[in-house]
């Protein structure tokens, strides 16, 4: 069995090199990504340019701006930044099909049986560190027998071992001692250890295999993952390298610093597992088809969606998924490709519901000198469970006529929704309010489902419903015989009511400071039944409002 190699991708700039993708003149100027840490903001990542200045990461923002008044910040988006090491994620799965990921800004990867495929370790380390570079990032790796060791390569290879004080820790010892200082050979007052040949950055990050002690003996103790305190206490101590830590009796370090500092080292070294859980593939459902020569007609491309629906929706009932947001890619014959995206009202996986809503964007399809091949994905899929019907015999048809108006609505809001959007229908459902116009919620009614009990009131709500507007009337709380509204005036020929409805005391809602509300239901004699009411005023002055309309 081969010998377990580990790899540590470390991307120290992910986050401002993210955006600098994105942004190429940041790249030219003192940037930054910064975030709020408590009360304070501080950065998140610097970009090389910052760096060269100074500028480091968790360093407080006013510092920052002080040190560098040219510097540039934007606010950090943690999400896209998870989103970005996602698809670094898949772009190290062709080094080996063993990959996790290290949030925020690092991955590890097994190379255990693969780095022969590349020549090696040092020419797939080369390679790893090429392609970074061609795709913009700053990338830092470590190879190894462990975990432990791998990430401490990573971060620390390059770093010189130094006192957690001012001067060297022999200075705040006594003068007698302080007096034989000189004579002390550099390495044991946290200098380079001897025998340790200043290779190159690339191959003092390769650990041979089954030297991972004399590997990181000479890093900080910093690199065993430990916690700020207990650095800082091993520090004081003059524990400052690992391998001042490898000669002490571990019953001793546990008391002293815990039980947690003594896993790390031997996780470090191999003495205690420490396994990779890589995170699952993404499902993917996609066919594809090609043609022996290029196609165009739009009858061609129906034919050959019949062809690739059936397969894809094998697929999805398969593993009990339902496409929800299908993909038609059309690649054609001269390198270009053209897609077209249709969104279902439901996750479904019938074949002739999918192809009704595809055969809606055929048309909008480029073929130009004809297409070679079509791929169609289901980009968004959902779980569906299939529905059985149990009962009496008319318990059973009661359901499968709901079951049938169903997927009949269903089908309508998707054929409707190929054409406008199905953002722009919608629906209503009650809300939970006794203020009229919060008594209905608008949602998406592909995400949503229809409302069956709807609260009834005592009194019957208008039709149409708008914002407060102006009547000019009477003074008192009784409907006036006559107002004016709209610029038009009105006889009151009939008015029931009133209905008094109180504001929502634990809101602070503008349009209720005019108090409680007493509402009237008015018939004129234009023929229009009106919904006004009187605000007592609480806060603004009392009068007559208009704020909907009947059949």
């Amino acid at each position: 069995m081969p010998h377990r190699r580990i790899l540590s991708l470390w991307f120290p700039r992910l986050g401002a090199e993210r955006l600098i993708r994105v942004e190429p003149h940041l790249g030219d100027v003192p940037f930054a990504i910064m975030e709020e840490q408590g009360p304070a903001q501080v950065l998140s990542s610097v970009s090389e340019a910052a760096a060269k200045l100074g500028l480091y990461s968790g360093q407080p923002l006013r510092d920052a701006h002080a040190q560098c008044a040219d510097l540039i910040t934007r606010p950090r988006a943690a999400h896209r930044e998870a989103d970005f090491l996602g698809a670094l994620h898949r772009w190290a799965g062709r080094f080996s099909p063993w990959v996790s990921s290290e949030p925020p800004d690092a991955l590890v990867i097994d190379l255990t049986g693969c780095a022969h495929l590349f020549g090696g370790e040092a020419a797939l380390a080369k390679q790893v560190t090429q392609d970074c570079a061609d795709l913009g990032l700053t990338a830092r790796l470590g190879i190894a027998d462990t975990l432990g060791a791998a990430w401490a390569l990573a971060r620390y290879s390059a770093q010189q071992v130094g006192s957690h004080r001012s001067g060297d820790a022999i200075d705040q010892e006594a003068r007698a001692t302080r007096s034989r200082a000189g004579k002390r050979r550099h390495w044991e007052r946290g200098g380079t250890a001897p025998g340790v040949a200043a290779a190159s950055p690339s191959q003092s990050r390769i650990a041979p295999v089954g030297q991972t002690w004399s590997a990181i003996g000479s890093l900080p103790v910093a690199a065993l993952r430990l916690e700020p305190h207990t650095r800082d206490q091993l520090n004081r101590l003059g524990l400052r390298r690992i391998s001042d830590l490898l000669g002490q009796p571990r019953a001793g370090l546990a008391r002293r610093f815990g039980r947690g500092m003594v896993d790390r080292l031997d996780q470090a070294i191999g003495s205690a597992p420490e396994p990779i859980s890589p995170a699952p593939p993404p499902e993917r459902f996609a066919v594809r088809l090609s043609f022996p020569d290029p196609i165009g007609l739009a009858s061609d491309v129906e034919a050959a969606l019949e062809r690739m629906l059936g397969p894809l929706c094998d697929k999805l009932r398969t593993k009990a998924r339902g496409a929800r947001v299908m993909r038609l890619e059309a690649h054609r014959c001269d390198g270009q490709m053209c897609w077209q995206t249709v969104t279902g009202a439901v996750a479904s996986a019938d074949p002739q519901r999918l192809r009704t809503l595809l055969a809606m964007k055929i048309e909008a399809l480029d073929a130009g000198p004809g297409i070679d091949m079509l791929r169609l994905e289901a980009v968004q899929h959902e779980p569906i469970q299939a529905r059985t019907m149990a009962g009496h015999a008319e318990a059973a048809a009661h359901g499968q006529r709901r079951q049938n108006q169903g997927a009949a609505l269903e089908d309508l809001l998707g054929r409707l929704g190929a054409r406008v959007g199905m953002e722009a229908i919608t629906r209503l459902h009650p809300g939970a309010s006794h203020i009229p116009e919060k008594g209905a919620q608008v949602l998406a009614a592909a995400w949503s489902e229809p409302a069956e009990d709807w609260p009834k009131s005592a009194t019957p709500r208008p039709v149409l419903l708008w914002p407060p507007e102006p009547v000019a009337g009477g003074d008192g709380p009784t409907p006036p015989p006559r107002f004016r509204w709209r610029g038009r005036d009105f006889s009151c020929l009939q008015a029931s009511g009133p209905e008094r409805i109180a504001p929502e005391w634990w809101l602070d809602d503008p349009a209720w400071r005019s108090g409680p509300r007493d509402y009237w239901r008015v018939e004129t004699d234009r023929g229009d039944r009106l919904w006004l009411f009187y605000a007592h005023g609480a806060a603004l002055s009392p009068g007559w409002f208009c704020q909907g309309s009947f059949a």
